[in-house]
C-alpha cells in the first residue's frame, strides 16, 4: 500500500487551505477551531475540551510523535480509554500525514502488541501507567507516548512554532479499524481520507448539523460507527460527548446520559437502544426536546423496537448499513408504513456517493428477488492491511431483497447461511420470524449439531412489559410465516444475549452456551457445505471475503 514520502515543506494559515488542496479528515478540527475556537469540542470523562484546546493539545501530541520519528505514512497506535486525551491523539497523527489504529483501552496487552506488530507501528501513545507492558510487549524500536504526561505546550503555541498540518492525497491512509478474521487473526481495515470523507460529508448534510448540535459517541473508537460522531461534530463545529466503554451496556446511566447531555443526535447498535427501552426506563420519560435524530446501525432492529422508538419520539429514524469495509453505503429513514411491516426496516437506498447492487445467479438480482449485496464508490476501503489492494466493487457477503422501488431489505449474511438436514436456512430469516411476535424483544438463532443431528436453537428475550409468549406459541407464529424446517427446533428464554465488545450478538457465546450444557456437539460454524447449485454467483474473480455489518 503506497505511502506519502515526506511532508510538505510549505504551510497554510491555520484554518485555511490553498486553493484546490484537498482536505483531510484533521483540517475538520482545524477549520472549526478558528471559525468555533471557545465552543466545547469533546466532552469525556477527563474534561471538557473546547476546540481551541483541542487544536494546540493536537499540536502539542503532533510535535512529540513527531520528535519520535512520525512522518507521513506511519502507523500509531492509540491504547487508550476514550478520553479527550485519546480524541487529540488521533488529530496529531492525521496532522503528520500518518494514519492512526485505535485498540480499545480494555483490550489486553498481547492483542495490543499483536495489532502493533502487524501494522508495524512507529508509536503506541497509552497512558503512562501502561508503559512498562508496552516496552515489554511490543517490538523493539516502537516508540511510546504518554497520553497523561504534560506536554510542552510553549512550543505549539509560540509565534515562530506553525501547526502540524501535513497535505494529504484522497488515497492517503487515514485510519486503520481491526476486526475479527475467519482465521482467528484481527485484520486491518484500511480507511482513506477519501473514504472517510465521503461518509462524514453524506452525514453532515443529511443531519443538517451545524454548531448547535450535541453528538452521543457510545461505540468504540474501534469501531465504525464511532466515525460519523466524531467526525461529522467535527465538521460541523459540534460537540460530541463520549461514552465510556463501563456505561456502553448500563442502560440507566444511559438513559441519564442522554437527557443530561442534552444530546441532539444519537447514534448506537439497535441493541443498545433496546436496553435503554428495557432496563433503562426509556419509554418512562419524555423524550428530550432537543433530540432531533436516532441513528441505528450494525445489526437488524426489531421491529417491535422501532414501533416503540418511533411512539415516543417525533426524532427522525434512520437505518444505516454497511460493512466496516465501506462504512455507511445505504441508508433508510423510518416512515409510518415500515411501523406495519413484520420485519426489520429496510436498509434502503445508496448513500455517500457509492452505487448498490444485487448479485444472483442470474446476474443482478431485480425486485423481488435476493442476491449478495455489492458496493462500489468513495467509502469502499483501500484494502486490508498487509493483503493485496481491494480493487473494484465489494462483495459485502451480505444477503439483501431487492425492493420494488429498487431499495434493499437486509436478509442475513452467507456466513449466517447454514445447512439443517438438508435444507438452506437463513438464520436472519428465523430470527425476524421470532422478534415480529409482540411479546419478542430479541431474538437470536443458532445451529445445534451436525449432519443429520443438526437443528435450530433459539434464545429469545420476552418484550417488556409482557408475560412473554410460551413456545408452543412462538412455534405457531413462526408456522404461519416460515416453512416447517425453518422453525426453530428448541426455544430457550434468557434475560439478555450476549454480545461482543461492538454490541453485536455473541453468537459464538450462544454456541457455547450449549456445548457446556451437554445438550449436543460443538454447533456448525460458517457458511454451508457447496452443492451444486450455489446460494448465489459472483462475477469470476470476485474474492468472496466478507464482513459483518
Amino acid at each position: 500500500m503506497g505511502q506519502p514520502s515526506s511532508m510538505p515543506r510549505e504551510e497554510p494559515e491555520h484554518g485555511a487551505a490553498p486553493e484546490n488542496r484537498f482536505e483531510g479528515l484533521h483540517r475538520l478540527v482545524m477549520a472549526s477551531a478558528a471559525r468555533y475556537g471557545e465552543r466545547p469540542a469533546v466532552d469525556a470523562a477527563d474534561g471538557v475540551m473546547t476546540y481551541a484546546e483541542l487544536d494546540l493539545r493536537a499540536d502539542a501530541f503532533a510535535r512529540e510523535l513527531a520528535g519520535r520519528g512520525v512522518g507521513p505514512g506511519d502507523r500509531v497506535v492509540v491504547w487508550a480509554a476514550k478520553s479527550c486525551a485519546a480524541v487529540a491523539a488521533m488529530q496529531a497523527v492525521l496532522r503528520l500525514g500518518a494514519a492512526y489504529v485505535p485498540v480499545d483501552g480494555s483490550t489486553p496487552v498481547g492483542r495490543m502488541a499483536m495489532v502493533t506488530r502487524d501494522c508495524a507501528a512507529r508509536v503506541v501513545c497509552a497512558p503512562d501507567a501502561r508503559r512498562a507492558g508496552v516496552v515489554a510487549e511490543v517490538p523493539p524500536g516502537t516508540g511510546f507516548l504518554a497520553l497523561d504526561e504534560p506536554l510542552d505546550g510553549t512550543r505549539a503555541t509560540a509565534p515562530e512554532a506553525r501547526p502540524a498540518d501535513a497535505a494529504v492525497a484522497p488515497d492517503d491512509l487515514a485510519y486503520i479499524l481491526y476486526t475479527s478474521g475467519s482465521t482467528g487473526v484481527p485484520k486491518g481495515v484500511c480507511i482513506s481520507h477519501r473514504n472517510a470523507r465521503a461518509f462524514v460529508d453524506w452525514a453532515v448534510a443529511e443531519l443538517s448539523a451545524g454548531p448547535e448540535d450535541r453528538f452521543s459517541s457510545h461505540a468504540p473508537f474501534t469501531f465504525d460507527l464511532s466515525v460519523l460522531d466524531l467526525y461529522a461534530a467535527f465538521a460541523s463545529g459540534a460537540s460530541v460527548h463520549l461514552i465510556g466503554s463501563e456505561l456502553a451496556y448500563a442502560p440507566v446511566q444511559l438513559v441519564e446520559f442522554l437527557h443530561e447531555h442534552a444530546i441532539t443526535v444519537w447514534y448506537s447498535v439497535p441493541s443498545a437502544l433496546m436496553l435503554m427501552m428495557r432496563g433503562g426506563a426509556l419509554l418512562e420519560r419524555p423524550a428530550p426536546p432537543a433530540l432531533r435524530a436516532v441513528l441505528f446501525a450494525g445489526e437488524p432492529f426489531p421491529i417491535t423496537g422501532v414501533r416503540q422508538l418511533a411512539g415516543w419520539t417525533g426524532a427522525r429514524l434512520l437505518n444505516l448499513y454497511g460493512p466496516t469495509e465501506t462504512n455507511v453505503c445505504t441508508f433508510h429513514e423510518v416512515t409510518p408504513a415500515d411501523l406495519e411491516r413484520e420485519r426489520p426496516v429496510p436498509i434502503g437506498a445508496a448513500s455517500c456517493g457509492d452505487t448498490v447492487w444485487a448479485v444472483n445467479d442470474e446476474g443482478r438480482a431485480q425486485p423481488g428477488e435476493e442476491g449478495e449485496l455489492y458496493v462500489d464508490g468513495p467509502t469502499v476501503m483501500l484494502g486490508y492491511w498487509g493483503r493485496e489492494p481491494q480493487r473494484g466493487p465489494y462483495p459485502t457477503g451480505d444477503v439483501v431483497q431487492v425492493r420494488h422501488d429498487g431499495s434493499f431489505d437486509y436478509v442475513g449474511r452467507f456466513d449466517h447461511m447454514v445447512k439443517v438436514r438438508g435444507h438452506r436456512i437463513e438464520l436472519g430469516e428465523v430470527e425476524a420470524a421470532l422478534t415480529s411476535h409482540p411479546s419478542v424483544e430479541n431474538a437470536a438463532v443458532v445451529v445445534a449439531g451436525s449432519g443429520l443431528d443438526g437443528r435450530l436453537a433459539a434464545f429469545v428475550v420476552p418484550a417488556s412489559g409482557t408475560s412473554g409468549a410460551g413456545v408452543l406459541a412462538l412455534k405457531r407464529h413462526c408456522a404461519a410465516r416460515l416453512p416447517p424446517y425453518m422453525i426453530a427446533d428448541s426455544v430457550d428464554f434468557v434475560t439478555e444475549l450476549p454480545r461482543t465488545p461492538n454490541g453485536k450478538v455473541d453468537r459464538t457465546a450462544l454456541a457455547e452456551r450449549l456445548t457446556a450444557a451437554g445438550t449436543v456437539r460443538r454447533p456448525v460454524a460458517g457458511p454451508p457445505a457447496p452443492t451444486s447449485t450455489p446460494v448465489t454467483g459472483r462475477p469470476a474473480g470476485t474474492p468472496a471475503h466478507a464482513a459483518a455489518s
